[in-house]
């Protein structure tokens, strides 16, 4: 799916560079190499950040 339209960046993108250390939406682009556009994808993108983060929480407190 896409994220951002105006970057061409998809849900797995973004999941990549979360699990590559990215925080925020702007981290992630970044990383990407890419830089926010129009903005309109920022809560989605940070949606799935935060869900991706919460996944690896889980994983490191169950390998704990």
């Amino acid at each position: 799916m896409i994220v951002c339209i105006c970057n061409r960046i998809t849900e797995s993108e973004v999941r990549k560079a979360t699990r590559a250390g990215a925080p925020t939406p702007e981290k992630a682009y970044a990383c990407l190499g890419c830089e926010v556009q129009c903005g309109c994808c920022l809560d989605y993108a940070a949606e799935i950040i935060e869900e991706e983060r919460s996944d690896l929480l889980e994983v490191d407190a169950v390998a704990a």
